[in-house]
């Protein structure tokens, strides 16, 4: 039987996610394939920078927990194929979570607009949920 935990426990552990990041996150979009672990070197080229707000994310609400200001924008840095994200402390260099990117309704862990990124295209975050597990 796989473990069960009751929605009051899920959402604590999804607010201690924003607070052990900290305030002023960067979410950052790559290409390639996530790498084995957060602790990993990133190996592809970074597409997309977002410096999040002080308040990057909601209270935790049933298990799941959703950006603030959902729809984000940022220009690309550079040209490729976004494949994955990850999110750092203010430092930039502290990794806290990373994730798959697809686009709209393609399943990944965070989607945007359009994956096929060009230097100073805009480039939008459409959905990202985080859902705790233990339901």
């Amino acid at each position: 039987m796989a473990l069960q935990f009751s929605t009051t426990y899920r959402n604590a552990l999804l607010d201690q996610l924003e607070t052990t990041v900290g305030t002023s996150a960067k979410l950052e979009i790559f290409t390639g394939a996530v790498p084995a672990n957060c602790a990993a070197s990133e190996a592809g080229t970074k597409l997309a920078e977002y410096d999040l707000a002080s308040d990057w994310a909601g209270n935790a609400s049933g298990g799941t927990k959703t950006l603030n200001n959902l729809t984000l924008s940022t220009t690309g840095a550079a040209a490729g194929t976004a494949g994955h994200f990850r999110l750092f402390a203010s430092d930039g260099t502290t990794c806290h979570m990373q994730g798959t990117v697809t686009a709209t309704g393609g399943g990944g862990d965070m989607t945007i607009d359009n994956t096929s990124i060009a230097s100073g295209q805009t480039v939008n975050i459409t959905g990202f949920t985080l859902t705790a597990p233990g339901a």
